[in-house]
């Protein structure tokens, strides 16, 4: 009699794990979804950055118009898809336990952090890059420095970012935002009035994140710093004070959010 032996049973390759990128933009995805779908918040995101510059029609070339408008073209970029979206996200994803559940799984906290912010910093790049193109057209001048301008998207984004799960950590629902969101605007919008106060308030104004972006754009987009017309070299070493008050308002709120970030709501 004769028997018949059977070799070992073969498997299919094992089910591949999403990578971290993979997973990120999977997720910023869906945020992006929820961000279009809701008309009021798209409507903030993707006019109101764009509105400002509008401005240029009432003086076609006059350089404090241009600073003006493109000053509050990227504020407006800056503080409702990055900011202000972001918050509401971020608290209502808290408050609905999802960040609770996702920290279950396989997305680590860095990566679900980023795909909350992802939304909103690329539709901000998106809008500030036009807010080029339709200055130029309106008849702002070509900026002298290119590069100091992206410099400033770049760590503007990030500093409203960190500003946005900062905020988060001691706002209780999505309605209180409207309250608590309001020390970082006035923050941003604080800049505008440096020039009607005394010399030593000026002083202090230059200090805060409005004045130094506005001073970056007058120095990177006019060539101007106190009246004096710079060249294109001369724009770095004056964006050198402004950079800095920039970058340290950058890591003092990344700072801030990284100590008091909550995944859970109070109880």
């Amino acid at each position: 009699m004769s028997t018949t032996t059977t070799g070992p049973a073969t498997t299919g390759p094992a089910p591949s794990t999403p990578s971290a990128t993979a997973r990120v933009l999977g997720l910023a995805r869906a945020n992006l979804t929820l961000l279009l779908r809701n008309k009021l918040t798209a409507g903030y995101a993707l006019v109101l950055p764009l509105l400002p510059l509008a401005l240029l029609l009432v003086d076609r070339g006059n350089e404090s118009l241009v600073l003006t408008s493109v000053s509050s073209a990227l504020l407006m970029a800056f503080l409702f898809p990055v900011f202000y979206n972001l918050l509401s996200a971020t608290v209502t994803r808290r408050d609905e336990l999802v960040l609770k559940r996702m920290r279950t799984g396989e997305v680590s906290d860095v990566e679900l952090l980023v795909s909350l912010a992802l939304p909103g910093a690329g539709v901000a790049a998106v809008m500030t890059a036009l807010a080029v193109p339709v200055s130029i057209a309106l008849g702002a001048p070509v900026p002298t420095n290119p590069l100091l301008y992206v410099v400033l998207v770049v760590v503007g984004i990030v500093m409203f970012t960190a500003f946005a799960f900062w905020t988060a950590a001691w706002t209780r629902n999505a309605e209180a935002a409207q309250m608590t969101s309001f020390p970082v605007i006035f923050l941003a919008i604080l800049g505008s009035i440096g020039a009607v106060l005394p010399e030593r308030a000026a002083r202090v104004v230059e200090l805060t994140p409005g004045a130094a972006m506005e001073s970056l754009i007058g120095i990177g987009w006019l060539g101007l710093d106190d009246d004096r017309t710079l060249s294109f070299a001369e724009t770095w070493a004056a964006a050198a004070e402004p950079t800095l008050v920039m970058v340290a308002w950058a890591v003092l709120a990344l700072v801030l959010a990284q100590r008091s970030m909550r995944w859970e709501p109070r109880h």
